[in-house]
């Protein structure tokens, strides 16, 4: 059995099971078990570039029960950080787990959910097969060439699941920007989305004396500027609807602009925020919003073809761990760095939301109480902090980074410090290997860094 003894527990969430430590005792456990051995476990895409990822077995009939979780929450956390259609396993017990993963990611089984979700992004099914391990496909990974265009007039837009802000940029100085409320997550019609961007964008255009690129970010999977999932579109569930209306609106939008126009997941653009303001590279871009959104840029400075959708992605291990309440699942990270995670923990530190308040206003609820200094409230934050320090260790396993930037609704303020110093305390004494910085973007990039990140995006086309 594997069992964890955290040297931090927090006092408003103590059954933490982190997925770094049961991660590293289960494959201390299982390197000590005579003809334990290597399973490697490899993601494809449809693009042809693959990612892998090497973990240790023991022999069947010894920790069995353990062998599955890790198995299966390894495959599960590597769907959603990289994405991929195709599995490929060679070596220990590859046939086994194919068949069992096969089973659990198909659309009647436990986790259809995410094989339902895995087709709306790549339009086929979710397959695993055993392969031998020489016929394994190179690890590989495509560069997306966009963002740090600044000349020229832009506008750059963001849209959350509260708000949606817009900012008009000259030559890389932002010249307006503003932030209007909204509520896109439930709307069943989409013109509901599509006049919002539209307002937005008009109102940024009218301080520019002219519109040469738009580029924005906004929480989903976005492929040439089309919508493949989004949770800001998860109210329109009629699918006729979606294709008709949703897939190609940003697609619509820049035909109507007739300029470049580029949108990306916003975890990309957080990234690309990061990287541009601190001029460091190796950073994953973490924004703690209505959900989780996630970002990449690798030491090249480049972002990657790769998901990173975190929300998604199992960081706690307990049998009873929160379920996420759209995919069902427990332990994943939209329940422990969003506003999810402020309404769920708010009990837990004794604190009583009124009935009816909805998440971004108990969010302003717990940073006005931070700000009068409650020690309920403190409580909150060091929850987050602590699940976020033992997770960063767990995404420093899938992940070659030396940065972790924070930004987002849930890291402003006092709030934000605390949950960045008790990341960094947890890092401190569990993993000293580790060399991460965990850094939150100055006052000024808070306000702008993401909209003059996302109006980067497209490139000018080249005067003759």
């Amino acid at each position: 059995m594997v069992g964890v003894n955290p040297k931090f527990i927090a006092s408003a969430d103590p059954g933490l099971v982190p997925a770094s430590l049961w991660t590293r005792e289960y494959l201390r456990q299982a390197a000590a078990i005579k003809g334990t051995s290597e399973l490697t476990i490899c993601l494809t895409r449809p693009d042809g570039t693959a990612s892998r990822h090497v973990t240790l077995l023991p022999p069947e009939g010894q920790m069995d029960p353990e062998t599955w979780r890790h198995v299966e929450r390894t495959v599960k956390f590597l769907l959603w950080s990289r994405g991929g259609d195709r599995f490929l396993l060679a070596g220990a017990r590859a046939d086994e787990f194919a068949r069992r993963l096969s089973a659990c990611y198909s659309r009647g089984g436990l986790r259809a959910f995410d094989a339902d979700f895995n087709f709306r992004l790549f339009e086929s099914d979710l397959r695993f097969e055993a392969s031998p391990n020489g016929a394994l496909p190179n690890e590989s990974t495509a560069h997306v060439a966009l963002g740090r265009h600044l000349d020229g007039c832009r506008i750059g837009f963001d849209l959350g699941g509260s708000d949606r802000k817009c900012a008009a940029i000259i030559d890389g100085k932002v010249v307006h920007s503003e932030e209007v409320k909204w509520d896109p997550y439930f709307q069943q019609d989409p013109a509901y989305h599509l006049e919002g961007i539209r307002d937005s964008l008009r109102r940024a255009a009218a301080h520019l004396p002219r519109v040469d690129a738009i580029g924005g970010s906004s929480a989903g999977v976005y492929i040439a500027n089309k919508v493949r999932a989004a949770s800001l579109f998860r109210g329109v569930t009629d699918r006729e609807v979606f294709d008709r209306e949703v897939k190609n609106i940003f697609l619509r939008i820049a035909e109507e602009w007739k300029v470049p126009f580029e949108v990306l997941n916003d975890g990309d653009v957080t990234a690309l925020a990061a990287s541009m303001s601190l001029r460091r590279n190796a950073v994953l871009g973490v924004a703690m919003g209505t959900s989780v959104a996630a970002g990449y840029v690798d030491r090249a400075g480049s972002l990657t073809n790769w998901l990173s959708e975190l929300a998604f992605v199992p960081v706690d291990y307990r049998e009873d761990a929160p379920a996420d309440e759209w995919s069902g699942d427990r332990g994943c990270a939209v329940q422990y760095f969003s506003q999810q995670a402020v309404g769920r923990l708010l009990p837990g530190a004794g604190i009583q939301a009124p009935a009816g308040m909805r998440l971004p206003e108990q969010l302003e609820m717990l940073q006005d109480m931070m700000k009068s200094g409650d020690e309920r409230a403190a409580a909150v934050y060091e929850a987050v902090g602590i699940a976020f320090g033992y997770s960063i260790a767990h995404f420093c396993a899938f992940y070659d980074t030396e940065a972790i930037l924070t930004m987002g609704r849930v890291t402003t303020g006092a709030g934000g410090e605390l949950i960045s110093s008790k990341a960094g305390e947890v890092l401190a004494a569990e993993f000293p290997e580790l060399r991460v910085d965990i850094l939150a973007p100055s006052e000024k990039d808070k306000r702008h860094g993401q909209a003059v990140a996302a109006a980067s995006l497209a490139p000018l086309p080249r005067r003759p």
